[in-house]
């Protein structure tokens, strides 16, 4: 019969789709995971997944056992909290301001995840292109790129996360060189709110061709071969077209913050909501760039 920890490295294969993934967020050797799967489908007379170019995906019978794992695993989590006085289930209303590469790409998986464990809570993500003023209520608290200076606040940083340039594949780019034959797509100069997100200066890249103050447009520009430009290794596995390029000239390293109100910070519910955000992005974050990392 399984045991939970078979249930953990089976939940980390099939949501990472490989054994290199399952292992760093494991902190297990690939090879032992995959020993370990093995033994799990030995034990249960059946294959759990299929070996395919496109990685580890469930069979069937894996299809089958992904639900009660994962219900399995949300009612172990529900019995921690039980225990460490953090059981009732969360409700009302949360509101998230957030810059619209989180928003985009980490927030939906992150909060549906929350949401699935606390049925009665409504989240609400609030995605602009500038920083939310907590100041004046637009939300309960915000992800930020950098950690404000001023304000009654309380702020948190919540994880780092890495860019590098991409381009579509088979762009030829092998040179910093190359990049002056090739247009380039990144933010509209004079709209770029927060100093971290001025990449493109640090390179040396003083005309943008391709511009938007969405990160989901430029990506979408450069899924259209428009041309190069950086781009969040955590937003790549949503761009299928594009590849990592000159990884060993350019890498970028930034960091969000999770801000709130001052006021706020004795309210258990939104420290709790908080708490599961602050969890949630850091292991959203580390599995995308794990896959970002296989291009």
């Amino acid at each position: 019969m399984p045991n939970w920890d078979d249930m953990r490295i089976f939940l980390a294969v099939a949501r990472g789709e490989s054994l290199s993934r399952a292992g760093r967020v494991l902190r297990m050797d690939p090879a032992t995971v995959g020993r370990r799967i093995a033994r799990l489908e030995e034990s249960l007379g059946a294959a759990l997944f299929a070996k395919s170019p496109q990685g580890y995906i469930l069979t069937e019978a894996g299809a089958e056992l992904l639900d009660p794992a994962e219900t399995a695993e949300s009612a172990l989590a529900t019995g921690v909290g039980a225990v460490t006085g953090m059981g009732a289930g969360l409700a009302g209303t949360i509101r998230i301001g957030a810059p619209d590469g989180a928003a985009n790409f980490l927030l939906p998986q992150v909060c549906a995840r929350i949401h699935e464990a606390n049925p009665d809570l409504e989240i609400q993500i609030l995605a602009l292109p500038r920083v939310v003023n907590l100041s004046k209520r637009e939300a309960d608290m915000a992800l930020t790129v950098s950690p404000p200076q001023t304000g009654r606040l309380t702020v948190q940083k919540v994880a780092d996360y890495h860019l590098h340039l991409a381009a579509p594949e088979g762009s030829g780019i092998t040179r910093l060189s190359d990049l002056k034959t090739r247009p380039v797509v990144g933010y509209i100069p004079d709209m770029i709110f927060d100093k971290e997100l001025d990449y493109l200066s640090e390179l040396g890249v003083t005309r943008v061709q391709l511009a938007s103050n969405s990160l989901s447009v430029q990506l979408m520009l450069m899924r259209a071969k428009g041309g190069v430009g950086i781009v969040h290794d955590f937003a790549l596995p949503f761009a299928p077209e594009l590849r990592l390029i000159l990884t060993g000239e350019i890498a970028l390293t930034r960091a969000f913050y999770l801000v709130r109100h001052a006021s706020d910070r004795g309210s258990e519910r939104l420290t709790r909501f908080a708490e599961a955000l602050s969890q949630g992005l850091r292991a959203e974050i580390s599995r995308l760039e794990a896959q970002a990392s296989d291009r």
